[in-house]
């Protein structure tokens, strides 16, 4: 489950990291594994089609998130994981 906090910033409810997530630390990471703009990073952006990463960027990207939530992303899974709202739903769901 994921809500806006009193200042506008989306929180994840999750048993991982402490209980919390938050969004800027998913768009943090896309912003330093792609090289775009912040502002370009939104919930329904496309790694692939949107922000131009290629397929050893989206590899490295479900690297950095396996790392920075302490969890392992299987290959079948992974491969469904297109945009910021996909990494969303599957952290929320672990």
């Amino acid at each position: 489950m994921h809500f806006l906090n009193s200042f506008g910033i989306i929180i994840l409810e999750n048993k991982y990291g402490g209980g919390i997530i938050m969004l800027d630390k998913i768009k943090s990471i896309v912003v330093d594994q792609l090289g775009v703009d912040e502002d370009q990073v939104t919930e329904d952006a496309s790694f692939v089609d949107d922000l131009g990463a290629d397929s050893l960027d989206t590899v490295e990207l479900i690297m950095a998130f396996e790392e920075e939530f302490d969890i392992e992303i299987p290959d079948e899974d992974a491969q469904k994981i297109k945009t910021v709202k996909d990494v969303i739903e599957y952290i929320e769901s672990k």
